[in-house]
């Protein structure tokens, strides 16, 4: 092979397909830019966090309990504190709870932060006056600036939570750690620890987060301590965490969301390979004769196909550099965009690793994906010269088209599993890439197919000659449907999944259905709530009992047991053949009834007949939801033994019951029959429908003056919060699929450009026999649109079929098809295909035929 030659030849036809080339260019630069811009920010996020481990932690060790600390848990963090040789602790305690401003009587659900002065231990909370936090006295709160808002408060206002009263100070502006959208689930009042018991909100069944903060005098002995008392502490339902393991959680967390954005931004790398194929492919087609007069000349068919493979390599370089600059500048607008999911503020940084990556994955897939159209080039005889151009059949068993084929597939695997969070997840996404791209070149060739032999024989001239146009040579029918539809395919997907994830959440969707929840309703409370209720002119449902209660010993086995074995194990899930840790060690708020309800259905069992559970004597039959009973390892006929307040109660499983939580109803993991819980400790709930937002507010209002431990929750603002959380979370889906369409318009366009020769010519042969401007545009219209047609039905269907199956089997949701809207953005896929081809199309229009006769 003659090296110069090759070069010669490749800058030779490189500067004469270089708009053409350029073009495609640019879908690879958007493939390399989003996967760079996705790495180099993990990169930025992970280093950021190790930098800032200890102010996220706020200590060396954090200690966790639902439940107030017991004194053998208390003496347990005594010996720690001294083996660590001392130290500082301060406890904090999270709760919810009704802030009410008597000035103007507003209300809102609010997540109380009470801390004992010192914490954190490390980083800074700032506030706006500065200074407030470490000045906070016992009568004084700092909001969230939204729940500032919320309330319309001032600073100076009274604030009332229970049965204190707080000096509104200021607001608090950062917090190390915190997750800017937490505030839209809960907004927060930050007070002094002392004042919790003036509050007298931390009562019977309140719901609490017990937390202490241990700041070692010799920081290097946390993880060594952590491991020596983490199992006695889990026997007491205490949950200790370390710096290094939050950083470790943090990391996982954001690397695995990080991760599969770049799936995403993958795809938009493989279109850019699948434009570079098409457009190698038409090249081939043209230089046909050329190609064969080199062979003529002793040019050999491996030095031919070095041409244009370097011709490829170098436009996958272009595209690969040209993206990794892109991707750094994209970098540093990631934030903006993922901003309120972290914890931490992302110091920028290039990460040479990232464009490194990015731009030889770029010059790879370039190269990969143009070797399979190249081999065409092997069938090139030196004849084909002198005859008319024509192109073989590739042979059967061709071995190196196999190889090439069993490459790009091994590829796209590798690539996929290189990015994923693991193997498995990898080869499930390159096979759904293929399946999808599958679908998509048989829909383009089946539509080829129908209009060549069913094509309309009547008609207007100009639709019959655009819809033939989707067969004749050089025609890019197959890549910019593949190109558009797997864009709007992830687009629209998004789009359903996001619909159906957010339709159970609407509490206005029908008439009749609650959207006002009152918890914590002690029972001598309960008949004068309902009263208040009734008396503003709503009828409140029937007040359901709630029993809080935890298990003593699952299976005659204790639950400190189960605990303080699973106590290295972080996150969901049982640990080898035992109950999963968080389901023994959680509290479980019960209730009691003899009858099913409509959100529940029987998996197996029977549920006990009304009057069963009066005078019953052995254990009591309960029902118990289907995922808590496989978290537990708990089946028909297990004992369950309950610690309900102090007082041990046997169980014994009878039905297993599944629940839809999506609906706005008193759900519960457990159920008892009634009579054993007659005389249980226990707070009650009840729910109404309150159509007018100014009549639930001043409902509230009068509840907090009478009730202050009673909280209520408007689930139009739960609604809308949780809305907001997953809005953001698709918008980053989004984001990076809005890649995916840039690089299948630049496929379009480099279609476009890569048969504009046959374009051109055929305008030139429908001119001269006649044909108008008017006319020719009305051809290409007719192309444009049944192309845009197409791309957008096949995204339609695909996009149904996929998000029917994660809506059903990994969201365990009903799915319902929000066909509208799946509409629109096909029709818009149509309509940017149409767009794109006649603003491509130009030249077409424009060039004389006498122009084009003498050129050829």
């Amino acid at each position: 092979m003659s090296l110069p030659f090759v070069l010669r030849m490749a800058a030779r036809e490189g500067r004469a397909s270089l708009r053409r080339l350029g073009v495609l260019a640019g879908a690879v630069a958007a493939g390399v830019g989003a996967l760079v811009a996705i790495n180099g920010f993990t990169e930025s996020l992970q280093a950021s966090v190790r930098a800032q481990a200890r102010a996220l932690l706020g200590a060396d060790l954090a200690f966790g309990s639902a439940y107030p600390f017991s004194d053998a848990a208390r003496t347990r963090l005594a010996a720690l504190q001294e083996e660590g040789g001392g130290g500082r602790r301060a406890r904090v305690a999270r709760f919810a709870a009704m802030a009410f401003l008597p000035r103007n009587s507003a209300t809102r659900l609010s997540q109380v932060v009470a801390s004992e002065p010192g914490y954190p231990f490390y980083g800074t909370i700032r506030t706006d006056p500065p200074g407030l936090w470490g000045a906070l006295g016992p009568e004084d709160a700092l909001l969230d600036p939204a729940l500032l808002s919320a309330l319309e408060a001032r600073r100076g206002d009274t604030l009332a939570l229970g049965e204190g009263r707080f000096t509104v100070r200021g607001v608090v502006t950062e917090v190390p750690g915190d997750v800017a959208l937490r505030s839209a689930l809960g907004p927060r009042i930050y007070v002094a620890f002392a004042a919790v018991e003036g509050t007298k909100l931390l009562t019977f069944g309140s719901r609490a987060r017990h937390e202490e903060y241990l700041q070692l005098a010799d920081a290097a002995q946390a993880p060594r301590l952590a491991a020596r008392h983490r199992a006695a502490l889990a026997a007491e339902r205490v949950s200790l965490r370390t710096v290094s393991e939050d950083q470790e959680s943090v990391n996982d967390g954001y690397g695995r969301l990080g991760q599969y954005l770049g799936l995403v931004a993958l795809v938009a790398l493989l279109l850019g390979g699948v434009g570079v194929a098409s457009a190698v492919h038409v090249l081939i087609k043209r230089r046909w004769e050329s190609i064969a007069v080199l062979r003529c000349l002793g040019a050999g068919a491996r030095e031919v196909m070095a041409v244009y493979l370097l011709q490829a390599g170098a436009l996958g370089l272009l595209g690969g550099v040209a993206g990794a600059a892109g991707g750094v500048l994209l970098q540093m607008a990631l934030p903006q965009v993922v901003g309120e999911f972290l914890p931490v503020d992302v110091d920028f940084a290039v990460s040479w690793r990232a464009v490194a990556l990015g731009v030889a994955l770029g010059l790879w897939v370039a190269l990969v994906f143009a070797l399979l159209p190249l081999l065409a080039v092997r069938r090139i005889a030196p004849l084909a010269a002198l005859r008319r151009p024509y192109e073989e059949a590739p042979a059967r068993g061709d071995r190196a088209r196999l190889l090439a084929g069993a490459a790009l597939v091994a590829s796209v695997t590798l690539l996929s599993v290189q990015q994923a969070p693991s193997v498995a997840q990898g080869v499930v996404f390159a096979a759904a890439v293929v399946a999808v791209l599958a679908v998509c070149a048989l829909a383009a060739r089946g539509l080829v197919a129908l209009v060549r032999r069913y094509g309309p024989r009547g008609g207007p001239y100009v639709w019959r000659q655009g819809l033939a146009n989707l067969h004749r040579p050089a025609n890019q029918t197959v890549t910019v449907v593949l190109a558009l539809g797997f864009g709007v395919f992830l687009l629209e997907t998004v789009f359903a999944v996001q619909g159906n994830l957010l339709r159970d959440l609407r509490v206005d969707a029908r008439p009749d259905r609650p959207n006002v929840v009152f918890f914590d309703i002690q029972p001598e409370q309960r008949a004068r709530v309902e009263g208040d209720v009734r008396a503003a002119g709503h009828a409140p449902e029937p007040a359901v009992p709630i029993v809080p209660m935890r298990i003593h010993a699952l299976k005659g086995v204790p639950a400190s047991a189960f605990l303080a074995t699973s106590a290295g194990r972080r996150g969901p899930g049982p640990a080898g053949p035992g109950p999963a840790a968080w389901a023994v060690r959680r509290e479980y708020r019960s209730t009691y009834r003899d009858l099913g309800v409509s959100s529940e259905t029987t998996v197996e069992g029977r549920l006990w007949s009304p009057g069963a559970g009066r005078g019953i004597e052995g254990p009591v039959p309960v029902s118990i939801e289907e995922d808590v009973a496989r978290e537990l390892g708990v089946a028909l006929g297990d004992a369950i033994t309950w610690d309900v307040q102090g007082r041990l109660l046997e169980s014994r499983v009878v039905h297993v019951r599944r629940v839809d939580w999506g609906r706005f109803e008193p759900n519960f993991f457990v159920v008892f029959p009634e009579g054993p819980l007659d005389g249980a400790p226990r707070s009650y709930v009840t729910m109404a429908r309150i159509g007018a937002p100014d009549e639930r507010t001043r409902l509230f209002a009068s509840l907090a003056r009478a009730f202050p431990n009673v909280t209520a929750v408007d689930l139009t603002q739960v609604q809308q919060a949780v809305e907001r959380v997953v809005s953001r979370m698709a918008l980053a889906v989004r984001f990076m699929a809005a890649f995916t369409l840039l690089a299948g318009g630049a496929v379009l366009v480099g279609a476009v450009a890569a048969s504009r020769h046959q374009r051109v010519h055929e305008s030139v042969l429908l001119r001269t026999l006649g044909a108008t401007r008017a006319q020719v545009l009305r051809i290409l219209l007719a192309e444009y649109a049944a192309l845009g047609t197409l791309a957008g039905l096949a995204a339609l269907v695909l996009a149904a079929s996929a998000s029917w199956a994660l809506v059903r089997f990994v969201f365990e949701s009903p799915f319902t098809l929000p066909l509208p809207g799946l509409a629109v953005l096909s029709a818009g896929a149509a309509l940017a295909t149409v767009v794109v081809g006649l603003l491509g199309s130009r030249e077409v229009l424009s060039r004389p035929p006498l122009e084009v006769l003498r050129s050829e």
